[in-house]
């Protein structure tokens, strides 16, 4: 829109107001200037996966000469990962980590949404004074030391469960869903208890389709929690085979101990040891790299997807 003006730089009284700079459209220095920043987000992000993938991909000789890390592919093999998924400690750890974390997803996700969905109800039974202690524990922890003593006391040390009870329910995921939960409309609420329908059957036929975006988002945080956790297993399991993923990764960078099979390969010169440890950090990070884009629709797709009509 072109200013009118009565004197230079000023605007006229009967002019229409200019329109914040926010709304203006951007100018070609601007996109540029956008383009540019997100171009070098992009590449600060996915040249150091660029240099795992690369290498993980890489044969001993191009390692060696390319003295570490390899950024420009050649003599491309997968020898590393044809030795990690042949059997072992990797693979097993590998199955460990995708049944912790499928089973305990949706432990977390059953529990949370059953919280969040009680204590968004107003009427509900001491709902305050749960909320009230569930709140607390975000400030106040009873310490390492206690923890343990607690899954030792309940025989769960040497178990999977000891790596899913301890961290099962974080306060924050219930009260975003919570927040979302109070967030839908009250009259589809009391019209399905109108026409008979009980607590469960409104959060199953009702609140759980119409959020289907935040149950989605919490959703992809318990896993993500889930496949990256190394703590609890490095505290509460003693059995090197009972292992996920992440910790034996950890050994694999650290060079503590390599997983039977390949200890062999690497000193008799088959293998590259940092093959190997690029390798398993792409294993750990492909599940999260998949999922990610098919999460992403539900990050945009806003709030509410129903309406009350009326």
């Amino acid at each position: 829109m072109t200013a009118v003006l009565d004197k230079p730089g000023r605007r006229a009284p009967w002019a229409a107001p200019r329109r914040p700079v926010w709304e203006e459209p951007p100018t070609r220095a601007g996109l540029a200037g956008k383009g540019l920043v997100l171009t070098l987000a992009c590449v600060a992000v996915l040249f150091p996966l660029w240099i795992v993938v690369v290498t993980s991909l890489s044969s001993r000789r191009t390692i060696d000469e390319a003295g570490g890390l390899v950024m420009v592919p050649h003599g491309i093999t997968f020898v590393a990962y044809r030795e990690l998924l042949g059997g072992g400690q990797v693979t097993r750890a590998a199955v460990v980590s995708v049944l912790v974390t499928a089973v305990g997803t949706l432990f977390s996700m059953a529990v949370s949404v059953l919280c969040a969905y009680g204590l968004s109800r107003s009427g509900s039974l001491g709902h305050r004074w749960i909320l009230m202690t569930l709140m607390a524990t975000m400030f106040f922890s009873a310490g390492l030391i206690p923890t343990y003593l607690l899954v030792q006391t309940l025989g769960l040390t040497d178990s999977y469960l000891a790596l899913i009870l301890p961290s099962a329910v974080s306060v924050f995921n219930i009260l975003v869903l919570r927040g979302f939960f109070m967030g839908i409309s009250p009259e589809l609420i009391d019209s399905a208890r109108i026409d008979g329908a009980g607590d469960l059957r409104i959060l199953w036929r009702i609140v759980m389709p119409l959020s289907r975006a935040v149950l989605a988002v919490i959703t992809l945080f318990y896993a993500v929690g889930y496949w990256s956790a190394w703590f609890n297993a490095s505290l509460y399991l003693n059995d090197q085979d009972m292992m996920p993923l992440q910790n034996v990764m950890i050994q694999l960078v650290q060079k503590q101990e390599a997983p039977v099979g390949l200890g062999q390969a690497i000193k008799t010169g088959e293998l590259s040891g940092l093959a190997v440890q690029m390798a398993v950090m792409v294993m750990a990070l492909l599940p999260v790299a998949v999922l990610s884009p098919f999460v992403q629709k539900h990050f945009r797709k806003g709030m509410l997807t129903g309406a009350v009509k009326g």
